[in-house]
């Protein structure tokens, strides 16, 4: 499913973010990638969206190789990703579930199919009661619901959530995490990328811990060790 071959990033300056990274993880599974701040992590993250290039190695995504990937097709590859961030990115002009439909709406959806999909996504990550506030009116843990509703729009096979529980409060963080293994069980690759060590430890899932911009450890079923 992704494959990271030899992979290194150095930018300018010749600052090395990840250094020879191998990793290939499989469809289906819930891995966590952690590490300390300015270890690789979102600069991994970066690579795998596309939004930059290695400087050396190879990214394959299902049969496709990315590493070098055109600008044009980018767009295509995003949509097979879901993508959720720390800051929900949501618009502040629309509703929760006009963010959801705004996903399908650029890519030319019918509105059949949008309005069905979306009370589909909204019932999924429990937001029944909040679709029509607009983000100010909502928590931070329904904007981050919303969030991943938004990124399950495309149906992905892949959602990569970088830090998704970094502005939440414990009790929101968890429940995000179990939406989060929900998806996981109907077979979406799931990446979480945190330093939240308790949420981690609990999964007891896959964890590679990045350290300098190399692998530290990666473990099966593991904990943040670092």
């Amino acid at each position: 499913m992704i494959r990271l071959d030899s992979i290194s990033k150095v930018y300018a300056g010749g600052v090395t973010a990840l250094d020879d990274i191998h990793v290939h993880i499989d469809a289906g599974e819930f891995v966590s990638i952690v590490g300390q701040s300015g270890t690789g992590k979102t600069t991994l993250v970066k690579l795998l969206i596309a939004e930059e290039h290695p400087s050396r190695g190879r990214i394959e995504i299902g049969d496709w190789d990315i590493t070098n990937i055109r600008e044009r097709d980018v767009p295509h590859l995003r949509r097979q990703m879901g993508i959720i961030f720390q800051d929900f990115k949501l618009l502040a002009n629309k509703t929760a579930h006009e963010n959801i439909a705004f996903a399908l709406e650029v890519a030319g959806e019918p509105r059949s199919r949008i309005n069905r999909a979306v009370d589909q996504l909204i019932e999924l990550v429990g937001l029944e009661n909040a679709s029509h506030r607009f983000p100010h009116e909502m928590s931070g843990g329904e904007q981050q619901r919303v969030a991943i509703a938004r990124a399950l729009a495309h149906r992905p096979k892949i959602l990569v959530a970088d830090e998704p529980t970094g502005n939440l409060d414990t009790l929101n963080a968890h429940e995000i995490i179990r939406i989060l293994r929900k998806i996981n069980e109907f077979g979406t690759t799931v990446l979480l990328v945190t330093h939240n060590r308790e949420i981690v430890n609990a999964l007891k899932r896959r964890v590679i811990t990045l350290d300098n911009g190399r692998i530290a450890h990666d473990q099966k079923t593991g904990k943040y060790v670092l």
